[in-house]
C-alpha cells in the first residue's frame, strides 16, 4: 500500500475524487475540512507528522503552502488539473463559498499562473480533472497499489 497526497488548484476536484475513494473503503483525509490548515494557510505540521506516521495506507488531498516538506513521506503525489474555465466553471456550483467573489476568481486565475506550474515540478502523477470521476478515482487505487 502507499501514502499518495492529491493536490490541484480550488475546482480541480480534489474533494469529489476522495469522497469517492472513502466510499470505496478506503483512508482519507481531506486537509480542508477539520482544522488541519492553520490560519496562516499551512499544514499543522504535527498534526500532519502523527498522521503520516500512524498509517501506511492513506489518501490525503489539500494544497498549501508547506505541503512540499511532507513530500517525502508520500509515495506519489497527483495534481489534478484542468483548464481555468473548467475550475472556474466548478467553483461556481459548490457548496465550498470560495471562488463566488470576482476577487477570488482572479485569485485562482493567479494561482493558475503562479502556484499550479510549482504543484506540477513536485507532482509525480498529473492526471485530467476533467476525466469522469469513477476513472480518477480508480487510477488513484491504482497508485495504491504500485
Amino acid at each position: 500500500m502507499a501514502r499518495i497526497l492529491v493536490t490541484g488548484m480550488s475546482g480541480a476536484g480534489k474533494s469529489t475524487v476522495l469522497d469517492e475513494l472513502r466510499r470505496r473503503g478506503r483512508l482519507t483525509v481531506d486537509t480542508d475540512l477539520d482544522g488541519w490548515v492553520l490560519p496562516d494557510g499551512a499544514w499543522d505540521e504535527p498534526r500532519m507528522d502523527a498522521l503520516l506516521a500512524a498509517h501506511d495506507d492513506l489518501i490525503v488531498s489539500g494544497t498549501v503552502h508547506n505541503q512540499g516538506r511532507f513530500y517525502g513521506r508520500f509515495h506519489h503525489v497527483v495534481l489534478l488539473s484542468a483548464p481555468l474555465p473548467v475550475l472556474l466553471e466548478r467553483v461556481t456550483h459548490r457548496a465550498n463559498p470560495y471562488g463566488r467573489t470576482p476577487e477570488q476568481r482572479a485569485e485562482i486565475a493567479g494561482y493558475v499562473r503562479t502556484v499550479e506550474p510549482l504543484l506540477r515540478r513536485g507532482a509525480t502523477v498529473e492526471l485530467d480533472g476533467r476525466r469522469p470521476v469513477p476513472e480518477l478515482a480508480g487510477a488513484v487505487e491504482r497508485l495504491l497499489r504500485s
